[in-house]
Order: C-alpha cells, then sequence, then structure tokens
C-alpha cells in the first residue's frame, strides 16, 4: 500500500503530495498524521490518500512513524481543506495546518504532551486499611479516600505515610489523563419563558433543524437572541446531534460559557486563542471523543473535529474578527456554510447590525430572515451627540459637560457606567514644541505610543520598545509635548475626577489568563463604578446596572480611508449603545464626536440600521464597492521599496492588458500601513463582476510573478 502525503516546504512554489510506502506494521489511514524521510531531513505530513498501486518507477521510501493513534482529519474536513484552498489560493498545507492546534499540527518541534496525574487508590477495604494505619497521618489519609486522591495532595499530609502505605500495599497508585481546562463554577439554570419574537424566531429555525439553511436573525441589541440560541441547541440534543457556536472577542467567550455550562453543565468545549497549546490540545481531543456537544469558541472554533453538527451559530456575524489575516485569509461564514451543508443542517447568523453583504443576502432570499425588533426591557437607550467643536470652546476638551453630569448623577445613584474609548495606552503622539520633531518607530515609521505604567514607549505595530524620551534628538530642546489620549491616561482622569473606582479593560490589562473573566465578574459584581475599555467591550456584554454608556472620538473611525469606515462606525455606536439599558433601568448614551452630522452617527442615535443601510448601498453601488462588486486586494511586500513597487506595476500592466469585463484595476497605490517592521507595503484593489474569469489570472499572476524579495498575498473580498 502507498499514502500521499502532504508536508510543508519552505519552498512556496511546491504544493504537492509526495508518494511513500506503508509499512504492513503501521495502520496508516487518510487523514492521519506520519513521518516521513525528505531527502536529508524527517518531516511530519498528512496522508490525504491511500492506493494500492503506483505508477512511479523510482524507489520509493517507507513511511517511518505513525504519530497519532487516531487520525486528525476525516473526510469532511479533508474536504474543507482542499475548500479553503480553491477559495483563498493559499497552499493546501496551509489550510490543514490552520484547522488544527499546534500539538496536531505536521511540524516536528511540537512537544505537548498530554497532563497525567497520580491518583492513590484503596486497594483494601476501607475497614482493613484502618486497622493497619501505624500513625494519625497515615489513618488522615486513609480517611479521606472515599475518593480517588491525588498523590500530592496525600504527600501534603505526610510523604513518609504515603510511602509506608504504598509498600504495605494499602493504597495503589493509578495514573490518569487530566483535562487542563476545568468547568467548576456552574451556576444554577434558571428557566426562561421565550417572547414572541424569540418563540417566532426558534419556530422558525427549528424547522429546519435537519436540512441545510442559512438565516440571519437580526435583533436588536438586548432582543435575546442568546436565549433563542440555547433553546435551539437544546433541540438539537435532544436528537443526539452537536452543536458549533462561534463569538467574535475572547472577552464574550467567559459570559456565553457561563450560560452554557448552568444549561448544559459540562458538555461544552471551548476552543479560542487566550488558551495554552495544551489547553487546545485537550478541548480538541474532548471534541473528538465525543465528550463535549457543544463547542464555543472564536474564529478558529470553526474547524472544530465534530462529527454530527445539528446546528451552526455565528454571534455578532458582522464582526471584521470572522475574516482570519494571515494565510489562508479565510471568512468563517464561508467556512460555516461548507459545513453546514456537509453535515444538512441551519446555520445562524445574529447580530443587531448586519453586514451589509448578509442583510442584502437576506433580501435577496439566499439567508432567510428573522428580525427581533424589541428589547426584552421594551425601550432602546435614549441616545445624545455631542458636538465637541462646541465643548472645545467651553474648555471641555476630554468629557463633554453633558457626560460630566450624567456620570455624577449615575454615581449618586449606585449605578454602573461604561466608558468607551477605542485607542489604548497613555499617550499616542510625542512631539518636539521647538522644531515639530515627532517620536516615530523606525521600523514602522508610526508614532510610539507612550504606556506610562511601564514608562516606555512601544510601537503597536512591530512591537519594538524604546526608553522614555527627555529631549529631543533633532534640536537637544526639552520642550517636549505628549498630545492624544488612550485608556490608560483617561483612566487616571477619571479616577481623579470622580473619585470612584475605575475598571480598566483593553489590550494592555487582558494579557494575563482568565483575566477577561475576572474583569467581566468584577465588574457584574459591582466592585467597579465604571467600566472604561477598547472595543472589547462594545460587544455582546449584558450588565445589568449599566445604565450610561458614553463614546470619546465616537467619529474616529470615518477618518480611516476604508470604504467600510461608515458601517463600522454605525456598528460599533450601535452596539455600545445596547450596553445601556438591558434590564428594568432605562438606559443613556452620549457619544462625542467632531463629525456628528455624518449619516452614519445620526441612524446610530436613532437606532435605525433600514436608513444606514439604504444610504450606504447607494454610496457602494456608485463607487463599486461590495457587496454590487467582488474586491480582490494584492498586497506585495518587501525590504526594498523600489523593488515591491516595480512588482506590483508589472501585475497592474499584466491585468490591464487581459481586457477582462468588468474589471477595475486601482493601483499600485502604498498600504495604509505602506511600513511596518522595516517591510514596504503596496497594493492593488481590484473590483470584478466574476470571479470565475480572474481567478485563472491571478493563479499565473501568483506563480509567475513572484522573486524571493518579494511577497504577494491575495485576499478575496477583504
Amino acid at each position: 500500500m502507498y499514502a500521499q502525503v502532504l508536508v510543508e516546504l519552505k519552498a512556496k512554489q511546491i504544493n504537492q503530495t509526495f508518494t511513500y510506502h506503508i509499512p504492513n506494521n503501521l495502520n496508516v489511514k487518510v487523514g492521519s498524521r506520519v513521518l516521513v524521510p525528505f531527502g536529508k531531513q524527517k518531516l511530519e505530513g498528512f496522508v490525504l490518500k491511500i492506493t494500492k498501486e503506483i505508477q512511479e518507477k523510482y524507489t520509493i521510501k517507507d513511511i517511518e512513524k505513525l504519530i497519532d493513534d487516531d487520525v486528525i482529519f476525516n473526510d469532511e474536513l479533508l474536504k474543507l481543506g482542499i475548500y479553503i484552498q480553491n477559495k483563498t489560493m493559499c497552499n493546501l498545507i496551509h489550510c490543514y495546518q490552520t484547522m488544527v492546534p499546534s500539538a496536531l499540527k505536521a511540524n516536528k518541534n511540537n512537544n505537548i504532551n498530554k497532563k497525567i496525574e497520580k491518583y492513590i487508590y484503596l486497594n483494601v477495604s476501607y475497614e482493613e486499611a484502618l486497622k493497619n494505619c501505624k500513625s494519625k497521618a497515615q489513618v488522615k489519609i486513609i480517611e479521606q479516600l472515599s475518593n480517588p486522591m491525588l498523590r500530592s495532595e496525600a504527600n501534603k499530609i505526610s510523604k513518609s505515610a504515603t510511602e509506608t502505605l504504598l509498600k504495605n500495599k494499602i493504597i495503589t497508585i493509578k495514573e490518569q489523563e487530566i483535562y487542563r481546562v476545568q468547568y467548576n463554577e456552574i451556576k444554577e439554570y434558571v428557566p426562561k419563558k421565550l417572547t414572541e419574537e424569540q418563540q417566532n424566531a426558534y419556530d422558525t429555525i427549528s424547522k429546519s433543524l435537519n436540512k441545510f439553511q442559512p438565516f440571519l436573525l437580526h435583533g436588536v441589541t438586548g432582543s435575546g437572541k442568546t436565549e433563542v440560541y440555547l433553546s435551539l441547541i437544546e433541540e438539537v440534543l435532544k436528537q443526539k446531534k452537536q452543536a458549533l457556536v462561534l463569538v467574535p472577542e475572547i472577552s464574550l467567550t467567559p459570559q456565553f460559557v457561563s450560560q452554557f455550562t448552568s444549561r448544559f453543565k459540562d458538555t461544552i468545549a471551548v476552543l479560542h486563542s487566550g488558551l495554552s497549546n495544551g489547553e487546545k490540545y485537550d478541548e480538541w481531543r474532548r471534541i473528538k471523543r465525543k465528550e463535549a456537544s457543544i463547542v464555543i469558541g472564536a474564529r478558529s472554533a470553526i474547524f472544530a473535529p465534530l462529527d454530527s453538527i445539528g446546528i451552526i451559530i455565528i454571534d455578532e456575524e458582522h464582526s471584521n474578527t470572522y475574516k482570519q489575516e494571515n494565510n489562508p485569509k479565510y471568512y468563517t461564514i464561508d467556512i460555516a456554510n461548507f459545513r453546514g451543508k456537509y453535515h444538512k443542517c441551519p446555520v445562524v447568523l445574529g447580530s443587531a447590525t448586519p453586514s451589509l453583504e448578509s442583510y442584502t443576502r437576506a433580501k435577496l432570499g439566499i439567508y432567510k430572515l428573522i428580525e427581533m425588533k424589541n428589547r426584552i426591557s421594551k425601550s432602546l437607550p435614549k441616545v445624545l451627540l455631542v458636538d465637541m467643536k462646541d465643548e472645545y470652546k467651553k474648555g471641555y476638551n476630554i468629557l463633554s459637560k453633558k457626560l460630566i453630569d450624567k456620570i455624577n448623577d449615575r454615581i449618586e445613584k449606585k449605578e454602573q457606567i461604561m466608558l468607551l474609548l477605542n485607542r489604548r495606552g497613555y499617550t499616542t503622539v510625542t512631539i518636539c514644541k521647538n522644531c515639530g520633531y515627532v517620536h516615530k518607530c523606525p521600523a514602522c515609521d508610526i508614532p510610539y505610543t507612550y504606556h506610562k505604567k511601564n514608562n516606555s514607549y512601544i510601537c503597536h505595530y512591530c512591537g519594538s520598545i524604546t526608553s522614555p524620551l527627555f529631549k529631543c534628538p533633532k534640536c537637544q530642546s526639552t520642550n517636549i509635548d505628549f498630545k492624544g489620549m488612550g485608556t490608560e491616561k483617561l483612566e487616571q482622569y477619571l479616577t481623579d475626577l470622580f473619585k470612584v473606582p475605575v475598571l480598566r479593560m483593553d489590550a494592555d490589562t487582558t494579557k494575563r489568563k482568565n483575566s477577561h473573566f475576572k474583569m467581566i465578574e468584577e465588574f457584574k459584581n459591582q466592585n467597579y463604578s465604571i467600566l472604561l475599555g477598547t472595543q472589547m467591550i462594545a460587544k455582546g456584554l449584558d450588565f445589568p446596572n449599566v445604565t450610561l454608556v458614553g463614546v470619546l472620538n465616537g467619529d474616529a473611525i470615518l477618518n480611516i480611508p476604508d470604504f467600510r469606515s461608515s458601517e463600522r462606525t454605525y456598528q460599533l455606536l450601535s452596539q455600545v449603545a445596547g450596553r445601556a439599558g438591558r434590564s428594568t433601568k432605562k438606559g443613556e448614551v452620549i457619544i462625542q464626536g467632531f463629525s456628528i452630522d455624518h449619516f452614519s452617527m445620526l441612524c446610530a442615535a436613532n437606532h435605525d440600521y433600514k436608513s444606514f443601510y439604504n444610504q450606504e448601498m447607494k454610496l457602494r453601488k456608485q463607487l463599486k464597492y461590495s457587496p454590487y462588486y467582488n474586491l480582490c486586494l494584492l498586497k506585495f511586500s518587501g525590504k526594498n521599496e523600489d523593488d515591491v513597487y516595480k512588482e506590483a506595476e508589472k501585475v497592474v500592466v499584466y491585468l490591464k492588458n487581459q481586457n477582462l469585463k468588468d474589471l477595475t484595476v486601482l493601483g499600485p497605490s502604498i498600504s495604509l500601513l505602506g511600513k511596518i517592521n522595516n517591510v514596504y507595503y503596496y497594493q492593488i484593489l481590484l473590483k470584478y463582476k466574476q470571479t470565475k474569469n480572474l481567478y485563472q489570472h491571478l493563479k499565473f499572476v501568483k506563480n509567475q510573478f513572484q522573486n524571493k524579495n518579494i511577497n504577494l498575498d491575495i485576499d478575496f473580498n477583504p
């Protein structure tokens, strides 16, 4: 028997399998991970095909080792890898590597083992054990052995007593695998009666539980979409099937896990980037062994090795975190639809602010639209837009007078406040007031952000760190000024102004393990009056005592040169506004900005998605953007800026010469972030109607127009 093995090679152009002989003593199957000789080295790879005969006439080497007892990829996941390759134009090995945790990748450097603990068991009857005890410590150990006991715990009582009991064969030791992720704090489940809208959503989706049907569940913030998900999953579990639930941010996972464990106990598994490699390995194997029926996680959880999926749910489907930034640049919803078709199950996309593409598909009938227009708490929060141009004239440079008054009012009432500032750090620009020098990262040509806690400058793009600046390196002046404000500085300002505890939640304060969960619980328990954070606090979080939400620089995203900036502004403001007044108390929202008359901000303030959709779609049609046109971004990068530009220019000439119908070629132009870590970036944007005609030409470009010094990334629908 012979196997076609896919290995990962540094050479970009090699995207093929290699033939190896399967020794009789190895039970190799399609989907197995194996160790094979390759030239002078040994590589791990995945078996994609097994045949009895081969046509190759050269000497075929043997597979050296079968690495895992079970296959890594079943039939569905093998087909999914090929689908991703065709969809993203990425090498097949990269598609498979991205689908599994680090411990299971085809990479010899992975040394992640199972966690084994030693447990002590009684080797004789309880009475006989007590009769043979020679010391108080031995008695204490035996008395605690109604259930197996960790040897390390017994050693804490007395190591010598433990050794004596083992020597006399009164107790015995057995090794047992322990999963690194434990779900200990399971809250009591309180049943809830579905509202009329929730019941309608449940009834509509449950009719399609045994067939593929994508749904768009468009429900306002606080309308109870999660309760619909839970009820649907309960029905799926009754059918002995499995559920896959995706959330956009790690910060949302703890709340989801808490809700799910209270209802479904320990039948869930969690997969997201906040877990260690060992924890991901354990959870993946729990799923594979069918010890978990529900998988909850961020983007990568879409590849969970479930073999009988009954429903796939993607919460906050509009979130850009569902698009993978590195190769393969897949879109999670595409993968969900592929798996939904394979398992003949519904795919539910939930959002209060659906992406324009999803809402258009719903209007066209590709998705089935279900709307939930009312909050459980009846009323949506009142939203006030504050023009900071006027506030600046009155001397209010950070918080408007209105927002300060409202915060004081909520503090007096013992209610809680959430404030959004989508910029971390202390100050964002350091400038010499004498000569105008701006302190920038030399590798990225982007201003350093000052972090007061570490007393250092950090580049948020390449991660470089430098010491504080006391003197201008250009003119030697000490007249240094700090401009801009991040969450770290705002936290200090709020503490000084309001004299109440402030909790800051951003990428700097949530680095430690389980920090998201701890912070959410602390704020929920009302240990803090104010929660300040970046966009990670904008989605999904539910705090009954929050009655005021404030947004600083609410129009900041509008200044980014991106055709989706209006959409992202509307989504962010609507989502964060939805955190206020989710219980019996009424909520208010104050959004500060300089462009408050922009239609995206006005529609967000009025909770008017349809008006925003109609106005934005007119602009998209005029400018030939998605969803009217498909987009493809070709991104060139390299150490030499001139070479990068010239390579990009060659591609522009080639594509224009093909005279493809309905193809618009824009560029080459320098990318928004034109230099990161001494690598220069240029891009070409393609707008087109038909993928089929363009695809072959892009394949030619990918194979022919690259050299070892220039890298080309192809990103469909960026």
